[in-house]
């Protein structure tokens, strides 16, 4: 699996957080919640950092 620095947006335009792993729509990977703000998008009054508000993660799905 290739990666994209976190810092950088992703081919399709979009800006990954730094609890992806990869683009959204890479094989071998799905959505997960976030393991810092449990899929709420928050963490106390902020936004969470690690998904970026939206409760959500891509991460790698499977072995191998």
């Amino acid at each position: 699996m290739t990666s994209t620095p976190k810092d950088q947006a992703a081919s399709n335009g979009t800006k990954l957080n730094p609890g992806d792993e990869a683009e959204p729509g890479t094989p071998g990977t799905g959505e997960n919640l976030c393991p810092e703000c449990k899929g709420s998008g928050r963490i106390g009054v902020t936004s969470c950092p690690n998904c970026g508000g939206t409760g959500k993660i891509i991460e790698g799905v499977g072995g191998a």
